[in-house]
């Protein structure tokens, strides 16, 4: 399946990847660095990139990203008829249906035209009219190389959230990349360019670029290509792939799209996110509490003020400590009201808290990779997360045997009193 298929096809089916039983807080931060990487690895639904901004985002339904399909908890409801092309019905998000007005085939021309010279075989396209969104995807050989490139056209919120994640660069603590970018272009377009691998880990060297563009009336176009004729399960063909980054701009801003995106129905405003938790952020709280430890920490990282990330290094190799913290989400939608179920074999505390320990391996397919962690239930619904690994990132090479803290401290550390403090008893 193309990447722009599964990405069509995870967006309809979106609802499912709304759960939280067996997810590690580092595939949060991952979600944002894969946005950016033409990756499939995702442990949520679907999993393409831009799949993963929209499941992350949650003015997406509202706005028309998501179209009406799909299953699970967090599914909206389908009419018995279909709204016509371009038609929401009452209650149902906007449709993300053109009128037919620009074809598959146009599109695939529009793409030639655009292309420096070479050949274009195992062409897939969808027009305007496809419930999925237009899109094409290929494999070109300029002569020195086959190499699978492709692109998506959208309609979005300008100012939302969906737009800011798509256009920020991915922490590095999280996501293994050449460079990346961001600016405004002189129309008020924002552009995104991204060099980065399929693979973070390097056991195959796949180089995915990116370029992303979000312009003022709410288009986005989203190119990627790499160096090999697949994103995976194929060699690579060439060193790089066979667009310059000025060229992959040159592609994503071309006004040529501009009929298609003309054709989509324009998508509402986003709702605003709600405003984060105000206080100490919990990357600082953790750094503080391994102050006694004196190992070095090399970098420190936040998504936000519950969610961040230590790289520690005791001399015997780089090691990830990420933490997240939830508050009790009982009024969040498609979210199990409590905790409880996960923690009904927990060891129970003298203060009313259940705590959780495993060792098991990485979720990631790393050779050797090692992932401890310690979750914490507090009285009043709060969940606390803690995990090590014996890597700088949860899906680069392994740097040691095993993670820098042992299950035993991550348990002391997710337990300590501090957190009531900050986050209530």
């Amino acid at each position: 399946m193309p990447f722009e298929d599964e990405l069509g096809e995870a967006l309809r089916r979106t609802g499912d990847g709304f759960t939280s039983e067996g997810r590690d807080l580092v595939d949060a931060g991952e979600r944002r660095g894969r946005r950016m990487v033409a990756r499939r690895r995702a442990a949520m639904a679907g999993g393409s990139a831009l799949a993963l901004a929209l499941i992350g985002t949650a003015g997406a339904y509202a706005n028309g990203m998501l179209g009406s399909g799909g299953g699970g908890r967090s599914n909206v409801a389908s009419s018995a008829e279909p709204p016509a092309p371009g038609v929401s019905a009452p209650g149902q998000p906007r449709s993300r249906v053109g009128t037919g007005a620009v074809s598959a085939e146009q599109l695939t021309g529009v793409l030639k035209q655009l292309l420096p010279q070479g050949t274009l075989s195992t062409v897939e396209a969808r027009g305007t009219e496809h419930e999925l969104g237009p899109m094409v995807s290929a494999v070109f050989d300029d002569g020195e190389g086959k190499s699978s490139l492709g692109f998506g056209l959208y309609r979005i919120d300008p100012k939302g959230a969906m737009a800011e994640d798509m256009l920020e660069c991915p922490s590095k603590t999280t996501t293994k990349y050449d460079s990346c970018t961001s600016e405004t272009l002189a129309d008020g377009s924002r552009l995104h360019l991204y060099k980065g691998y399929v693979f973070p880990d390097h056991r195959a060297d796949v180089k995915s670029w990116r370029a992303i563009v979000v312009t003022p009336q709410g288009f986005m176009v989203d190119a990627h290509e790499e160096n090999s004729p697949e994103e995976k399960g194929a060699p690579v063909s060439r060193p790089t792939p066979p667009l310059t980054l000025a060229q992959m701009q040159a592609l994503v801003t071309s006004p040529l799209w501009h009929p298609a995106l003309n054709d989509l129905p324009a998508a509402g405003q986003e709702n605003e996110r709600p405003a984060g938790r105000q206080g100490a952020k919990a990357a600082v709280i953790l750094e503080e509490l391994l102050r006694t430890d004196a190992i070095p920490i090399v970098r420190r990282d936040e998504e936000h003020a519950d969610l961040g990330y230590l790289v520690l290094d005791d001399g015997k190799g780089k090691s990830l400590v990420s933490l997240e913290i939830q508050v009790d989400n009982a009024r969040k939608p498609g979210e199990p009201a409590t905790w409880a179920d996960l923690f009904k074999d927990a060891e129970t505390l003298p203060d009313g808290s259940k705590v959780l320990t495993e060792k098991r391996d990485g979720d990631k397919g790393v050779p050797g990779m090692v992932w401890w962690k310690a979750e914490v239930l507090r009285p009043n619904g709060t969940r606390l997360m803690l995990s090590a690994f014996n890597a700088e990132t949860q899906g680069s090479a392994v740097t040691r045997k095993e993670p820098v803290l042992s299950v035993e401290r991550l348990k002391e550390l997710a337990t300590s009193p501090k957190w009531a403090s900050e986050y209530g008893q």
